[in-house]
């Protein structure tokens, strides 16, 4: 095969006989990477996933017989990659800090032994999905050698004992009706097929992530999907930066599909800094990071979604739960759009190609709470940004989005503007789980949490009706119970909703003390609306310094203890009230 055109990432291959659809092949006499996108006679266009400057037509394309695949194995976790699964520091010791192309490194290191504990023995008979070996890979993890999912059910004829062993070596030899399968350390997986599963759960859980506007007002299931919407500035990023370090999954998938070049170099800085709140041991020791800069060729970006979602569900299949960041899919879908335009295929709304949301709809529908084949339960949840161009909502990738994911997380410029982070606006946002995980909430938490949920965003809704009508005539003219109203949200929007990321205490909030949050602050507005019925001036009702005890108390207490002081000066200063205007 040879080159005959090339049009930026895109080359057409001529000679092209035998090839199939989304193979890999090796472009041109510096072997680029690409990947077989379409099929014409003995014409085949294939997608390059790095810089194609400097190729040539009559150059030769090399066919390697298979998918463009991912390699599964220990090693994954502690990693950094590129969007093709090429680890960087392996690439950085073959070619300095710049990387060169068609450069080749093995995603998993070759040469370092693991202390394996072999479970299997001969004679014994498996079938896909089912774990042969163990290993701890990290502190905070324990990989799973399982059985490849499509190898059907065989006899194990040869194993080797407990030891320490490469990647490399063959562990055990399974007689099958096709002949006998030697089973590594690693497999190989194809990024564009899901990896199978025995049966879809439904949502039932929730993923806990210690952002209050999230896990009270906009709650995510495991296996769920959410969107984080946000134009430049609103904190997308950093919403996602919290996700990662506090959300309870056992491993965490950051895709850096296009951000910017310092988005990412922070990403890479921090995240090996940072501590795991749960066992104080790195976080990097549960996080697979896909570093792929905007600056990088456009199509890489698509090829480091697959490689994500790939890796997250084969975690999934040892019956852990992952969390996916995708940071950020507009990026990816500015390349599907490049990528069109150079296929002359006929644009739909803004340029982008018709199967857009095809594309992301298969992106997303991968996410799940599921029985695994080795009858384990495992789930992968997708949390995805979007970049909307000034943010605009109505654009084609953030409509195309909602259609498939059940949490819209909507930032808002004007909070984040007033520094009001996260800037989730809680007009716009919403969640689809919220009646699924109601019962989990009740039975793990609290009976009333629903109650006290409910009614902070009814407060939350009338006030902004009110707000209007202060931008108009003022506060002041309000009657005593719409000023009630316009305090107490208040109170929920800056003493709740509002979180910092850099606070010691208040950067992870638990379940019990949001709702001790929560309840306090419902109850006053339940106590107060009875004194604002008696025509009590609610100057007397919520005076300044309550009301700044209430704004202060997500920094302030630390325990449940300090939730009951709280508590009791209330009710004496309530009780005060009832007494004075009996």
């Amino acid at each position: 095969m040879k080159i005959r055109e090339i049009n930026g990432p895109v080359v057409k291959v001529r000679d092209a006989q035998g090839v199939f659809m989304n193979e890999m092949v090796r472009v041109g006499n510096l072997g680029l990477i690409g990947e077989v996108i379409g099929i014409n006679g003995d014409m085949a266009t294939v997608q390059v996933y790095e810089e194609t400057s400097m190729l040539r037509p009559g150059e030769p394309v090399k066919r390697t017989g298979k998918l463009l695949s991912v390699v599964l194995g220990p090693g994954l976790l502690n990693n950094i990659y590129d969007g093709i699964q090429r680890p960087l520091e392996e690439l950085m010791r073959k070619t300095g800090s710049f990387i060169s192309r068609g450069v080749d490194a093995f995603a998993l290191d070759t040469t370092k032994y693991w202390e394996i504990t072999i479970l299997k023995q001969k004679g014994d008979v498996v079938s896909g999905g089912d774990v042969i070996a163990e290993l701890q890979e990290t502190q905070s993890l324990k990989h799973k050698i399982m059985v490849p999912p499509l190898l059907g059910k065989g006899k194990i004829i040869e194993i080797k004992p407990s030891g320490s062993y490469t990647v490399m070596e063959t562990l055990a030899k399974v007689e099958t009706e096709n002949g006998i399968v030697e089973i590594k350390m690693y497999q190989e997986w194809p990024v564009r097929i899901p990896r199978p599963v025995k049966k879809r759960l439904e949502p039932s859980i929730p993923l806990i992530t210690g952002q209050r506007v999230i896990d009270i007002f906009f709650p995510i299931s495991k296996g769920g999907t959410a969107a984080i919407p946000g134009g430049f500035g609103t904190g997308k990023t950093i919403t996602q930066h919290q996700l990662a370090k506090w959300a309870d999954a056992d491993v965490i998938v950051y895709i850096g599909c296009g951000e910017r070049g310092n988005e990412m170099t922070e990403v890479l800085e921090e995240f090996p800094k940072l501590k795991d709140p749960r066992n104080n041991v790195p976080l990097m020791n549960r996080t697979v990071l896909i570093a792929n800069t905007s600056n990088m060729p456009v199509s890489a970006r698509e090829a480091s979604i697959y490689t994500g979602i790939t890796i997250a569900e084969y975690f999934r299949d040892m019956g852990y739960n992952v969390a996916v960041m995708a940071d950020s899919t507009s990026r990816w879908a500015e390349a599907l759009r490049e990528l069109s335009g150079r296929l002359e295929e006929m644009p739909a709304e803004e340029g982008y190609p018709s199967y857009l949301a095809s594309r992301i709809g298969q992106f997303y529908e991968r996410a799940g709470i599921s029985e695994n084949l080795n009858g384990t339960t495992g789930s992968v949840t997708v949390i995805g940004a979007v970049s909307p161009p000034g943010g605009d909502f109505s654009e084609p990738v953030t409509q195309s989005t909602k259609r498939f994911v059940r949490c819209f997380w909507g930032l808002d410029k004007n909070l984040a503007y007033s520094r009001h982070y996260p800037s989730i606006n809680w007009l716009t946002s919403y969640s689809e789980y919220t009646e699924n995980l109601e019962e989990w909430f009740q039975k793990n938490i609290a009976e009333k949490w629903s109650n006290y949920r409910n009614e902070a965003m009814k407060l939350l809704a009338e006030d902004d009706r009110l707000q209007q009508i202060i931008k108009i005539v003022g506060e002041d003219v309000l009657p005593d119970d719409q000023k009630l109203t316009v305090i107490v949200s208040r109170i929920i929007k800056v003493g709740i909703l509002q979180q910092n990321a850099f606070s010691d205490v208040d950067s992870f909030c638990p379940l019990e003390k949001q709702y001790n949050l929560l309840k306090i602050v419902i109850d006053t507005y339940y106590r107060a609306k009875k004194l604002v019925e008696k025509s009590i001036a609610i100057s007397q009702i919520l005076p300044s310094e309550l009301v700044s005890k209430l704004l202060t108390m997500k920094e302030e207490i630390s325990n449940l203890e300090d939730f009951e002081k709280v508590e009791a000066f209330l009710k004496e200063h309530f009780d005060k009230l009832d007494k004075t205007y009996a």
